[in-house]
């Protein structure tokens, strides 16, 4: 029965996990030396499992935050800012699902499915090694931190970019926005599809394939969105104290939804894992290098 429960799950991982490749490219870095203005995207480019180089201001997939820095004017703005961001987001998502399927990728593919199937292996016998502690307590603090990075994102946008006038600020809300509803995106189905049990459940052996709904243990929602936000902030500031406080925060809230034993830690290893590339990702193809922050670090000597 054990051994019939690992199978499935490792099975799970093969069928749903592929898209944590998004971003092996993009968490490496790996644009080209001397391209500037080149964006990653999602093929091969060479020497290294990256994604292939598209022009940065293309038109059909700026925001309007570049629509305002690059070009001066446009018919009927607001229509083209909303046909511009339905086409854009539709791109990522594609992007998305599809970039671990290229060839160079299927390594990462390889080595983070073993990794996490490993995990997975001994989620009960980590969760028994815990103390037992109140729930609420943890609880609270992961629902705590989450609620205040999205109070700081959205601080960050409204009051300094719409308000203050900043267009680094108001890029950051933006991509965060971006970075969330293309977190939701994936996150929904595979919540779906998985079913997993919590560990509170059944017998807390955590079976997939049982409570299709929203509320289920794989992955780990609050670890998803929380690495989502804090990956951009962090891009967009790289200063060491603002990634510290960033990834910091992340890092408690994957510890609070752990002891409070709401999670298996390979569902915490997977939300992370997610959130963090898919905000890469998003960040890295739509920045503006002018506005400095991690956006291609050999765009900066630029205009």
């Amino acid at each position: 029965m054990i051994l019939k429960s690992r199978c499935q799950q490792l099975a799970l991982l093969a069928t749903i996990w592929l898209p944590a490749v998004i971003a092996h490219a993009q968490a490496m870095g790996s644009i080209a030396a001397g391209e500037p203005n080149r964006l990653p995207s999602g093929v091969i480019a060479d020497r290294a499992a990256s994604f292939h180089l598209e022009r940065a201001w293309d038109a059909a997939a700026q925001s309007e935050l570049n629509s305002e820095t690059s070009t001066a004017s446009e018919p009927n703005h607001e229509e083209s800012f909303l046909t511009r961001a339905v086409k854009r987001g539709l791109e990522d998502q594609k992007q998305l699902w599809t970039a671990p399927l290229a060839r160079a990728n299927l390594k990462w593919d390889a080595l983070f499915l073993a990794g996490t199937g490993l995990l997975a292996a001994f989620d009960e016998q980590i969760l028994h090694a815990l103390p037992n502690s109140p729930r609420g307590p943890s609880s609270n603090v992961s629902n705590g931190i989450i609620a205040g990075t999205g109070a700081a994102l959205g601080s960050i946008y409204f009051i300094s970019g719409l308000h203050g006038g900043n267009t680094h600020a108001k890029e950051t809300g933006v991509l965060g926005i971006e970075t969330l509803a293309n977190t939701f995106f994936i996150y929904l189905p595979m919540q779906i599809l998985a079913g997993r049990e919590r560990p509170n459940e059944g017998h807390g052996e955590g079976n997939f394939f049982v409570n299709h709904s929203l509320n289920t243990s794989f992955p780990s929602g609050h670890s998803m969105f929380e690495f989502a936000m804090a990956s951009v902030i962090a891009h967009e500031y790289p200063r060491w104290w603002v990634q510290l406080l960033s990834y910091g925060a992340a890092g408690a809230l994957t510890g609070a939804r752990m002891t409070a034993k709401m999670h298996f830690p390979s569902d915490l290893l997977v939300g992370g894992a997610f959130g963090y590339l898919i905000g890469t990702y998003i960040f890295h193809a739509h920045c503006n290098p002018v506005l400095g922050g991690d956006c291609h670090a050999s765009d900066k000597e630029g205009p």
